[in-house]
C-alpha cells in the first residue's frame, strides 16, 4: 500500500513521486517525474508484507544514486503484477528536503492551534517602583502569566507587582541575564516574551511578535526605526548606530545562515519555550550580553530569527542599567563585542 497527496501542484509531485494507475490498482512509479502523469505526490509512507524482500531482492540498483532505492523496489513489484494499491490522504503534506521546508512545516504546525498556546511574560526588575505597576496593567490582559524577577529592590517594586498578580521571584541576582534566564526557566508558558520594566516597551506590539513567531522560533524587536522612536527615549545617534554596527558583525560572521539584524540590545522579544530549553545550556551571560548570546544561539541551532521594529519609549523614571552613560554605553558594546567573538571562535 503507498501513501498519495491529492495535488494539481505540478512542484510538489516533481519533487517526490507519482503514481501510474489501472482499476484502482497502482501499475508502476515515476521518481521525480520530468511530466505529470496523475494528481497524486508520493508520501514515502508504505505498508508491506514479507513479499517485498522477494522485490528488494530482484530490483537493480539506481542507475541515478547508485543505491537500492525503495521506489524502484515498489515499482518493480507493481510492474511483475503484485497487488499494489493506493491510500488517498486528506489534510496537509509537506516534504521536508531543506531547511526552507522544515520552516514552512514549523509554520503550518504552529498556525493551526496557535491561538491554544499560553504565553508568559517575564520581566527583570531593580528599584522600578515608578514603572512596574505601569508595565504589568499594560500587558496583564495579553497574557496568561507574568513573572517578575526582583533582584532584592528596596523601593517597594516586589509589592507594587504582587498587589497587580504578578508572580514575583525576589532574590539576588548576577545581573540583567541572569534575571531573564531565571524567569524563563520559571515561565509555564508555551511562549515567552521578554520586556523591561522601565516601560520603554508597549504591549500594543505584542501582537506583531507573536504573529511573526508562527513563522519563527525567536521575534526580536528593534528600536532602529527612528519614526517610532518616542522623542526623549534613551536611544541616540551613538546608541542606535552602536546597535546596528554590532548586530551587522552577527550577521556577517554567520552569514551561512542568513540573518538579518539591526539591534542587539532589545530585550522584547517572543521564544517558544521549546527553543529556550534547546539552548538554555549554552546561555551563560549574566549582564547585557546576554541578548545577543541567545540571537547567536538559536541561530547555532540553526533556527529562525525574525526581527521586526517596536515602539521606544522614554523610561519612566530612574535610569538605565546598562547606558545611563556614554561609558555604560562603550562598556556595554565592549562586552558584547567579546561575546560574540568568543561565539564565532567556539571558545564559549
Amino acid at each position: 500500500v503507498c501513501a498519495l497527496y491529492p495535488t494539481d501542484d505540478a512542484e510538489t509531485i516533481r519533487k517526490n513521486y507519482t503514481v501510474l494507475m489501472r482499476d484502482g490498482r497502482i501499475t508502476g512509479l515515476v521518481e521525480k517525474p520530468d511530466s505529470i502523469v496523475s494528481p497524486y505526490a508520493g508520501c514515502g509512507t508504505y505498508l508491506f508484507t514479507p513479499d517485498i524482500f522477494r522485490d528488494a531482492r530482484e530490483t537493480p540498483r539506481s542507475a541515478r544514486t547508485g543505491r537500492l532505492e525503495l521506489t524502484d523496489v515498489v515499482d518493480h513489484a507493481a510492474r511483475r503484477g503484485a497487488v499494489v494499491l493506493p491510500f488517498v490522504l486528506s489534510g496537509q503534506y509537506l516534504n521536508v528536503n531543506t531547511i526552507e521546508d522544515l520552516n514552512l512545516a514549523n509554520f503550518l504546525c504552529r498556525t493551526l492551534h496557535f491561538e491554544a498556546n499560553r504565553v508568559s511574560l517575564v520581566i527583570p526588575a531593580f528599584n522600578e517602583a515608578d514603572s512596574i505597576g505601569f508595565v504589568i496593567r499594560d500587558f496583564k490582559d495579553r497574557v496568561h502569566e507574568i513573572i517578575v524577577m526582583d533582584n532584592c529592590s528596596t523601593d517597594g517594586t516586589a509589592d507594587i507587582a504582587r498587589t497587580l498578580g504578578a508572580t514575583v521571584c525576589s532574590k539576588p541576582l548576577r545581573g540583567y541575564g541572569d534575571a531573564l534566564r531565571q524567569g524563563m526557566e520559571l515561565a509555564a508558558g508555551d511562549i515567552v516574551v521578554l520586556v523591561e520594566a522601565d516601560a520603554t516597551f508597549r504591549a500594543k506590539d505584542l501582537g506583531k511578535l507573536l504573529e511573526y513567531l508562527k513563522d519563527a522560533d525567536m521575534v526580536i524587536g528593534t528600536r532602529t526605526t527612528r519614526q517610532m522612536i518616542e522623542q526623549g527615549a534613551n536611544m541616540d545617534g551613538l546608541l542606535r548606530w552602536g546597535n546596528v554596527f554590532v548586530a551587522k558583525l552577527i550577521e556577517a560572521l554567520w552569514w551561512g545562515l542568513e540573518p538579518r539584524f539591526t539591534d542587539v540590545g532589545c530585550t522584547y522579544r517572543a521564544i517558544w519555550r521549546d527553543t529556550f530549553h534547546k539552548i538554555r545550556g549554552y546561555l551563560r551571560r549574566d549582564d547585557a550580553a546576554f541578548s545577543p548570546e541567545m540571537m547567536i544561539e538559536v541561530l547555532r541551532l540553526r533556527g529562525r530569527v525574525i526581527e521586526v521594529p517596536v515602539s521606544y519609549y522614554r523610561r519612566r523614571g530612574g535610569t538605565s542599567k546598562h547606558s545611563a552613560s556614554r561609558w555604560h554605553s562603550i562598556r556595554t558594546g565592549l562586552r558584547m563585542l567579546r561575546l560574540i567573538l568568543s561565539k564565532r571562535l567556539n571558545l564559549s
